[in-house]
């Protein structure tokens, strides 16, 4: 009894304390929530009225039992993990009134990885509208003459299409290339006497992104960006061992293309010997090296590479498919871009004759594609349509990045308008690319949870959603999270060196929508954090706020 008598006194002051230090947190964490302690009960009823009609403009911290066990179910999950001495943020909010349900680190900066496509995604649908087209346009200075003769050059114009293509798609009969060939064929082109010329001017800015590394931009997820892109502007190298010892391996192209070139260093060895093949592309141009032992009897090597400088690539590709349809061309392929100046090094579209135009994926498709198979070409492609298209209204844009940056610039400052818009503060974000390709990219688990809940509330809301990999059916997701079933978590992938990320839409069993972040930073151990990430997922779909 003597030693109880003593340690009340001492647990008063501790909880006090614990009091005091749990609401200055959150104070700090939410400044939203300033000011509402001493609301009255109308005034917290309509509070909780204006969260259920927009979740983004107001926070409710939640401290009932259920969200309490919530949050040490995922702090244990965190910290009794191996990713413990990692950085983690997670930010829980409900999409049904608004309350936030859990919350670590949630208003601290994190590299998102591809969880800024969920940035880029969600305000071009919003802002461009989801039935949004892209046009390819082939010009000329003036029509055919009686024979069928262009006089001058002929002018592959993009304006950023992402589906683009020299070879068929599923379901269709011809590729884009041959569309535009048969138009023009049909047009009563058969002779072209000037060059090709891919204009990719369209797009001012850098063909890479800000902060991308240099041993990134080989590989098909650091293609080139540019308003004339074609094939996703990758190739994929196949690599077979020969059938006899001392011989090179076959190595192969899809699509085939004589715009690539192959330097083959490799011999096949002994069957059991160890394999040292490798792979590489030149910074600045499209010399591939393949070399190394390759065992025999061992499997193909498949690598997917980026193509330096796609638009030329694609002026190449139409100038071949001119040939197969039977358009005569006298001149070569060759390409510009926004640098040049000039009269003469570009052509005006306002004033050139349009011969032929392809019209690809909706807007709505392209995205579709970008979230569920995480695909940072397209991304990019819609951030810089998204600023070429409403960067002008955005006056938040920095009027000299633009001039340097280009319109990738202009479609970040678009991104942060849209976020303030909707009462989401912006003040701690870097952006700086639009497909989280970039170690730059610094976003919150608050702000992305709020974004999500947002979007909730757009026209274009269930199209963003069913764009989202869905946990063990489909997409980055296909593998991960199998045990949930129903459709119950709806989210974006991320992942870079050290990076792991997971951010999207959850449903309780109580039914209870939630829009959620989860971030890892800085993990390097031999262990992917994914485990963990989907173990708080798994966490997110079990919540039941009456504690059943």
């Amino acid at each position: 009894m003597t030693n109880k008598t003593h340690l009340r006194p001492r647990a008063l002051i501790a909880s006090a304390i614990l009091l005091f230090v749990f609401t200055f947190a959150a104070f700090r964490s939410f400044p939203e929530l300033r000011g509402q302690a001493t609301a009255t009960a109308p005034e917290k009823v309509e509070q909780s009225r204006r969260a259920a009609a927009n979740p983004s403009t107001t926070l409710n911290v939640s401290n009932s039992s259920s969200a309490l066990e919530l949050g040490r179910k995922i702090d244990k999950e965190i910290d009794e993990s191996e990713f413990a001495k990692a950085r983690w943020g997670v930010f829980v909010m409900s999409l049904r009134d608004g309350r936030v349900l859990y919350a670590r680190n949630g208003d601290r900066d994190f590299a998102p990885a591809s969880n800024m496509k969920v940035y880029t995604t969600a305000v071009a649908l919003d802002s461009l509208g989801a039935d949004y087209r892209w046009r390819t346009s082939v010009y000329a200075e003036a029509e055919p003459d009686r024979n069928g003769t262009l006089a001058g050059d002929l002018w592959l114009y993009g304006r950023g299409a992402p589906d683009l293509s020299s070879s068929t798609g599923r379901g269709e009969s011809k590729s884009s290339l041959a569309q535009l060939a048969d138009e023009l064929y049909k047009r009563g082109v058969r002779r072209v006497r000037g060059d090709v010329v891919g204009d990719e001017s369209y797009f001012r800015g850098d063909p890479l992104g800000d902060g991308w590394l240099w041993n990134d931009v080989q590989w098909y997820f650091g293609a080139e960006v540019s308003a004339l892109s074609i094939n996703d502007n990758e190739i994929e190298v196949t690599a077979t061992p020969s059938t006899k010892t001392d011989q090179t391996a076959s190595i192969k192209l899809k699509p085939e293309t004589a715009y690539v070139q192959i330097k083959n260093d490799t011999n096949t060895a002994e069957r059991g010997t160890p394999a040292t093949i490798g792979i590489t592309r030149g910074l600045s141009d499209n010399n591939v090296r393949v070399w190394g032992d390759f065992p025999l009897g061992s499997r193909a090597l498949n690598a997917r590479l980026s193509v330096h400088q796609p638009a030329l690539w694609a002026a190449t590709l139409l100038r071949e498919a001119l040939k197969e349809r039977g358009i005569t061309v006298e001149g070569a392929a060759r390409a510009v871009d926004a640098r040049e100046e000039g009269k003469g090094k570009r052509i005006d579209p306002a004033r050139a004759v349009e011969l032929a135009s392809a019209t690809g994926k909706t807007l709505g498709e392209i995205i579709r594609s970008t979230n569920k198979e995480s695909i940072n070409l397209y991304a990019e492609l819609i951030l810089r349509t998204l600023g070429k298209e409403r960067g002008g209204s955005a006056p938040t844009a920095d009027p000299k990045k633009m001039r340097t940056r280009g319109d990738d610039e202009a479609g970040l400052a678009v991104i942060r308008q849209w976020l303030e818009k909707h009462g989401i503060p912006t003040d701690t974000l870097a952006l700086h690319d639009g497909s989280g390709l970039s170690r730059l990219d610094l976003v919150t688990p608050e702000v992305t949870a709020r974004l999500l809940a947002a979007m909730t509330q757009t026209p274009a809301a269930k199209v963003y959603r069913d764009s989202l990999p869905i946990a063990g059916r489909d997409g980055t997701l296909k593998f991960r999270l199998r045990s949930v079933g129903s459709d119950r978590i709806a989210a974006k992938t991320g992942t870079l060196t050290y990076i792991n990320s997971l951010s999207g839409y959850a449903t309780t069993d109580d039914d209870e929508p939630l829009a959620f972040s989860i971030i890892c930073n800085d993990e390097t151990t031999a262990e992917s954090s994914t485990r963990a990430i989907d173990a708080i997922a798994l966490l997110l779909t079990s919540y039941s706020e009456s504690g059943r």
